[in-house]
């Protein structure tokens, strides 16, 4: 079938050479002329996974309607930062019934809502929006090196016939009917990679980054439980899969963010040096604001926004974490209370 991948970074040149593989025909939009006429002429994004030939036969251009001709499904691979500026700009040109599915991990930049809710806004779409999320970094997926994902949707049968077209022999597609969980577990990692990254920084133990890890987990379920996600859903390739992979892979534009800020990097100067989006400083931002109106408990999420915006040295906010009040670990009669419950109402936790 014919699908339209909007956005030309790594994560959609890959998901494109993925499709053109599978035997879709796939037409990009790119917003820079010089990607748009390398992809298209020489199989070559000169920008991004810039040393990957990919397979022949993707068009790109820069005309968004054009993209979108004859689509029955659109990949939306644009940063979080203007994902409803685009969805705004494609709204007159997607196809009737073309399904959308969402790649982004992040918020949206200026609400703060999941980014299926702002492209359903920006679209006019009930239904038909879905999510991608999962340990799934571009420069392996390009590569056909083995890797697992989810497609979450509040459609079971979107999800199911979104589950068949990506699917590969190494590329394995689960779908999950959760889409707030899914979605918070993809924007949450960056921000706990971004903190695995100070670590890594400032020269600490892999017992410290393992600590970091679990009870950023237990922060990541705590935050999407109180927006009405299933705390299982954190167990998944979303939540703890792709907190893994980004919180130790040297892939990872987050953790290595992250470790500059821990070198003792200015938050500004490296973003200015930086051509990829780093995801995580955005949604930490988002997140920090949403746990404030909720009632919910955010420590490490609090800890990387006071790095970010200068109010707190690294150091410091490794031993702010570390020097906290002392509590029980699990939180499991929280959790069994939402899941008895059987409720999408969000939770305040405290």
């Amino acid at each position: 079938m014919r699908v339209s991948v909007i956005g030309s970074g790594s994560w959609g040149t890959a998901m494109a050479a993925h499709l053109i593989l599978l035997g879709h025909q796939v037409r990009m939009w790119a917003r820079e002329p010089e990607v748009a006429e390398g992809i298209t002429r020489e199989n070559k994004n000169p920008l991004y996974l810039s040393d990957v030939l990919l397979p022949s036969g993707i068009e790109a251009t820069t005309g968004l309607s054009r993209a979108l001709e004859g689509a029955k499904i659109a990949i939306m691979a644009v940063p979080s930062r203007w994902t409803r500026e685009v969805a705004r700009a494609a709204s007159g040109s997607l196809p009737r019934g073309a399904a959308v599915l969402n790649l982004a991990k992040g918020f949206d930049y200026t609400t703060n809502q999941r980014l299926s809710v702002t492209i359903a806004e920006e679209l006019k779409k009930e239904k038909g929006v879905a999510a991608l999320s999962g340990p799934n970094h571009a420069e392996e997926v390009v590569k056909r090196v083995p890797s697992a994902t989810v497609i979450a949707s509040g459609d079971p049968e979107l999800s199911r016939r979104l589950q068949e077209v990506f699917s590969s022999s190494y590329f394995r597609v689960y779908t999950n009917s959760d889409i707030i969980g899914v979605e918070v577990g993809g924007a949450y990692k960056n921000i706990i990679a971004i903190a695995a990254g100070i670590l890594d920084g400032l020269g600490l133990g892999d017992n410290t980054k393992a600590s970091l890890i679990t009870r950023g987990l237990a922060e990541m379920a705590r935050f999407g439980s109180a927006l009405g996600a299933n705390p299982i859903t954190f167990s998944g390739l979303s939540g703890v899969g792709d907190l893994i992979v980004t919180c130790i892979s040297r892939h990872s534009r987050n953790r290595g963010f992250g470790e500059r800020l821990g070198g003792g990097g200015s938050p500004r100067d490296i973003l200015r040096e930086t051509r990829m989006v780093v995801e995580g400083v955005y949604a930490t931002r988002s997140v920090v604001k949403m746990a404030a109106d909720l009632g919910v408990d955010v420590p490490i999420a609090m800890g990387v926004n006071a790095v970010i915006e200068g109010n707190a040295k690294p150091a410091e906010m490794v031993e702010k974490l570390m020097t906290r009040r002392l509590k029980e670990e699990t939180e499991e009669s929280l959790y069994r209370d939402f899941l008895l419950r059987g409720s999408q109402e969000p939770m305040h936790w405290h």
